[in-house]
């Protein structure tokens, strides 16, 4: 069978090149750039955490609380260039996938030098049972990603050093799929024994192993001597001898920790004030990357739980929000921004601010969305509708955004009451569907319509792991799986616009508040770290190196 590795460099790097030319990030006068400096070995980093992950098990968990302290000890098929973040590089394949001439048959050479941290040597039947996992999870296990990978038929382990995996389909998004950060390389050994094993315990190939952790407190990982990677002059990696993440959950805790260089940098984002206020206290030491994020908060009413079955109600909760004058206001003291649908506002994706204005809550009459926002709740039967609504308990943009939003509700009769909880409680109750209405995420890595809008497969379907709004709709289901399979750039981004207009207004199944802006004020001796516009890419730490004051 012809098979070319041509191709799918060039569709990753276009792909990858529109997405950067929507998201580049941007540097403040301050920010120190370590052009031309040689990497030093040695140190600690320590950085924060505001959140601790429900489990350890990446292909399990969505929230960064499990990827910036659990990321570095494993490793992945294909990753983001740290130091160029719109290429994909190998991490533990040999080379780029080679594609067959039908683009239906992804092959991947692996790397015969990577070792698992109990000494075994990675094939593979490990990468095999990592994709088995993820794509195919048996009874009991939680994928949220499944849909993402509705493409594949199968993986083959074809020899002991190459995987193959089988399309049902020409993909627009498979290739980049491969380099999902949440994709971390298992054992097939602790597989095959424990399936649940990775959900209390951590054994990758990555280049830091688990040095331990106390709960509600720290996270530790000292430097892997087996790792395999190498930087471009053959020096060993990772540079840092360690890295401690700290377990920090008050916003106020967070920057006084940088401010007295307790930490070091903190990689999911701060508020505009917070960065004013450590610009200002360390004028000489601070260092400043910031640019816009595949990031939004989404409000998600239970369809299972009366009266969010009807469209109606959900039409009501959306239309009663001011997105453009929230935006505004909130823009000035909390990490939210641009509005947008369900792909990122500006991104190659987006649908533009007149069509997006035709759609039910994002229009800029507010007063008139209110008025029909009324009209809906009587019509449906619950003009004085009430319920809780539930929220995490990050205050960075949670708390801001939610009050927003009960403020909204309230001018057109809503009574909410905010019943906020901890990450593992809130995410259990998501998924248990435990709720009326909650405020949810919805981030990933890359701007790609399979990502974005794996929410939105059926319940059933997606097997309930991001569709906590529990819903079952075969004509969207139809309409996500055509645009996945549609290979024209205009047609496929018509179809986005299709799915939009149907998910977000007609049927009003979940919605998107405000998409996030992301800011990393950090102490400048911090070096070999590149923001990007999400922030589950680049944490590995292979690179990253403690300068010398």
């Amino acid at each position: 069978m012809l098979r070319s590795r041509i191709a799918p460099i060039l569709v990753l790097a276009l792909i990858l090149a529109a997405c950067s030319q929507a998201a580049k990030p941007t540097a403040t006068p301050t920010a120190s750039v370590a052009g031309g400096e040689k990497p030093i070995s040695g140190g600690t980093l320590t950085f924060i955490v505001n959140a601790e992950p429900p489990s350890f098990d990446g292909h399990r968990e969505t929230t960064f609380a499990l990827l910036h302290p659990i990321a570095p000890h494993y490793s992945l098929l294909y990753k983001f260039d740290p130091n160029d973040l719109t290429k994909v590089i190998p991490d533990v394949a040999a080379e780029m996938p080679a594609v067959s001439a039908d683009k239906t048959t992804v092959t991947v050479k692996l790397r015969q030098d990577v070792k698992f941290h109990d000494g075994t040597g990675m094939t593979s039947e490990d990468v095999k049972a990592t994709y088995d996992k993820i794509i195919f999870p048996p009874t009991g296990v939680l994928s949220p990603r499944a849909g993402a990978y509705a493409v594949v038929s199968a993986v083959n382990a074809t020899d002991k050093y190459t995987v193959e995996f089988k399309l049902k389909y020409p993909s627009a998004s498979f290739l980049t799929n491969l380099a999902s950060p949440w994709n971390f390389i298992y054992s097939a050994a602790k597989l095959k024994a424990d399936i649940h094993f990775y959900e209390k315990n951590i054994m990758g190939t990555g280049p830091f192993v688990y040095d331990g952790n106390t709960k509600g407190q720290d996270w530790r990982g000292k430097k892997n001597p087996d790792y395999f990677g190498k930087d471009k002059d053959g020096n060993k990696l990772p540079y840092l001898d360690a890295y401690k993440a700290l377990i920090i959950t008050d916003a106020n805790a967070e920057v006084t920790a940088i401010r007295s260089k307790q930490a070091m940098i903190e990689f999911r984002g701060f508020t505009p004030s917070q960065r004013d206020d450590l610009s200002r206290s360390l004028p000489n030491d601070l260092a400043i990357q910031e640019a816009p994020w595949i990031c939004v908060n989404y409000v998600v009413p239970n369809s299972t739980k009366k009266p969010f079955d009807d469209p109606r109600v959900r039409r009501a909760l959306t239309l009663a929000v001011d997105r453009w004058g929230g935006g505004e206001a909130l823009s000035k003291t909390t990490i939210v921004k641009d509005v947008g649908g369900l792909m990122r506002p500006k991104g190659p994706f987006a649908m533009s601010d007149a069509d997006l204005a035709k759609i039910a809550g994002f229009g800029k009459d507010a007063a008139a969305n209110k008025a029909a926002a009324k009209k809906l709740l009587t019509d449906a039967g619950v003009p004085n509708l009430s319920f809780k609504f539930l929220n995490r308990n990050i205050q960075t943009p949670y708390e801001p955004v939610a009050v927003y939003l009960i403020d909204q509700w309230k001018q057109v009769g809503i009574t909410a009451t905010h019943d906020v909880k901890e990450t593992s409680a809130y995410q259990a109750d998501l998924r248990a569907g435990t709720f009326e209405v909650a405020l949810d995420f919805n981030c990933d890595f890359l701007d790609e319509p399979d990502l974005q809008l794996a929410k939105f497969w059926s319940a059933s379907k997606a097997g309930k792991g991001l569709n906590f709004a529990f819903y079952d709709d075969t004509k969207l289901d139809g309409m996500i799986d055509a645009q996945s399979r549609e290979t024209d750039p205009a047609k496929r981004l018509a179809l986005v616009g299709d799915i939009e207009r149907y998910a977000m207004d007609e049927m009003a199944y979940q919605y998107p508040v405000l998409w996030w802006y992301r800011i990393i004020p950090y102490l400048s001796v911090v070096r070999g770290w590149k923001i990007g516009s999400n922030h589950y890419t680049n944490q590995d730490l292979t690179t990253v190196w403690l300068a010398k004051k």
